[in-house]
């Protein structure tokens, strides 16, 4: 028996499901090019009343992440059956934090883009100079650099610094986003990183045009409803799922 048919057959359906959802996340970041080979990390909540997350086999490369070889991991980092591969130290501090202090959270996601590092090692941050940028910025946490994500006690911070908010800025390291399902977390984290690119570009031109707090709450109430529409997400989510499996095939099996 292959390994496919092995672990579909030993996991539920709603966790194989969550697999396939996970693995297509995975490919749509390598399609981004935001990938930084393995080094980054996007986790999902196993379906259930475990506390059980998956997290791409450390090694692998996007490209070649599947349902099957997701590894499924408890809060305290051990690697439960069906799984045969080892996670990142680092991507397990931060996705056990997130997903023990928020039970909202079913998936998130953790970039070390270029852009997304360039405006993470700016005093300033994320600055209102574009739509994009806006239709996020209220809902944009800032944890400060501590190192590689591997001491147990930088928990408590990362967790205090997001709070009830759905992206973060992790200072001098990528960003991150949080979401009850994979498109609220695909296209928070989407909009930041193109926001972040923007303002790179930006920023090697002239004065930069800002805009004030009243404008950005009018544009973020505006564009809330995006990461939060029931109807909206399944349609949108089912979309990429075909992106997915036409231009990188084999991330369900």
């Amino acid at each position: 028996m292959d390994d496919q048919a092995a672990v579909k057959d030993i996991v539920s359906a709603e966790e194989w499901k969550a697999r396939c959802d996970l693995a297509a996340l995975y490919r749509l970041v390598r399609m981004h090019e935001w990938d930084d080979l393995f080094f980054t990390h996007i986790s999902m909540r196993v379906p259930g009343p475990e506390e059980h997350f998956l997290l791409n086999p450390f090694g692998l490369l996007y490209e070649d992440v599947t349902a099957s070889n997701l590894v499924k991991i408890d809060l305290e980092g051990n690697v439960l059956p069906p799984s045969r591969y080892g996670i990142n130290p680092a991507g397990f501090t931060i996705h056990s934090a997130i997903h023990a202090a928020r039970e909202d959270v079913m998936v998130a996601m953790h970039l070390h883009s270029d852009a997304g590092v360039a405006v993470a090692a700016q005093k300033g941050g994320l600055r209102p100079i574009s739509q994009l940028a806006m239709n996020v910025m209220n809902d944009v946490a800032y944890h400060d650099y501590e190192g590689i994500a591997l001491i147990e006690d930088e928990k408590v911070r990362l967790v205090a610094d997001l709070g009830d908010k759905n992206l973060m800025i992790l200072r001098n390291h990528g960003t991150l986003s949080v979401g009850d399902h994979p498109f609220s977390a695909y296209i928070r984290l989407y909009l930041l990183e193109r926001a972040c690119r923007i303002q790179t570009m930006a920023q090697a031109g002239g004065e930069l045009l800002e805009w004030d707090q009243s404008m950005q709450d009018k544009v973020f109430g505006q564009s809330s409803e995006i990461a939060g529409n029931e109807f909206f997400k399944e349609i949108a989510w089912a979309a990429l799922l075909d992106r997915v499996r036409r231009e990188s095939p084999g991330f369900d099996t």
